[in-house]
């Protein structure tokens, strides 16, 4: 099953944070990037590949603070 999941981000400043971002998402297993802004992302996941808590963890681990919205 496809599931949509939107995100808020913290400290994303600029397009190369977007792209940071954005190339972070698309590393997923299961995630496919929709739209990825200052402050934002959404994307559909699989569900039976992947969860929330593993897609916020990818943008986290580049420096950024998520949590889904």
């Amino acid at each position: 099953m496809t599931k949509t999941l939107k995100l808020a981000i913290d400290g994303m400043h600029c397009g190369g944070c977007v792209t940071r971002v954005t190339n972070a998402l698309k590393k997923v297993d299961g995630v496919e990037v929709k739209d990825v802004q200052v402050g934002s992302a959404e994307i559909s996941y699989n569900e039976v590949r992947v969860q929330p808590p593993a897609i916020i963890d990818s943008i986290i681990k580049i420096g950024f603070a998520a949590r889904e919205v």
